[in-house]
């Protein structure tokens, strides 16, 4: 495993870890300020994943499948982390602090096709995020070379976000129906 792979896990576990300490800082121990310093936290781990994969860069590292997984990690991160802290606190909430139980996300109609364009918007967001990052990476290498790798991300991204644009339209034009009984 390389290094930058174990920078990811490292990441996605600190991501946890800052989500899980500021539920219980804000909800169990009653300390809104510090459980909001935690939660703000979480994404910033990414901030240390960039500088780590630029640093590597820079250093004259050949561009590999793991630094485009940062890039695809990061953009990931960044549009889809605020829905993924939103849905942990309502849980969390609902479950130490006794809140409403959070609405289930629509199974069916129009309501679900919403939903599903909703997160390929999402999706489309982490993959510009991502692929803004691929370019950088490249522009800041300077040697076709050496990134080769991050230009086969660049196309793996888009066949991801056309492949979602289907899976959304499908809901569009053939909408989940709840089944009879």
């Amino acid at each position: 495993m390389t290094v930058i792979v174990q920078l990811i896990v490292a990441c996605e576990i600190l991501f946890w870890v800052f989500l899980g300490a500021g539920l219980i800082a804000r909800y169990l121990l009653r300390l809104p300020t510090l459980g909001t310093a935690l939660l703000i936290g979480a994404p910033l781990v990414d901030v240390a994943l960039l500088v780590a994969t630029a640093i590597d860069l820079r250093g004259g590292s050949t561009a590999s499948w793991s630094h485009g997984l940062a890039a695809a990690y990061i953009g990931f991160s960044v549009a889809f982390g605020h829905s993924i802290i939103r849905w942990a606190d309502g849980r969390f909430a609902h479950r130490f602090a006794g809140a409403p139980a959070p609405a289930k996300p629509p199974r069916y109609g129009r309501a679900r096709a919403v939903r599903e364009w909703r997160e390929f918007g999402k999706a489309v967001v982490a993959s510009a995020i991502a692929c803004g990052l691929l370019f950088a990476a490249i522009t800041f290498v300077d040697d076709p070379s050496r990134t080769a790798a991050l230009t086969d991300w660049i196309r793996a991204l888009g066949i991801v976000v056309a492949l979602w644009g289907v899976v959304a339209a499908s809901y569009t034009v053939a909408p989940a129906r709840a089944k009879s009984s």
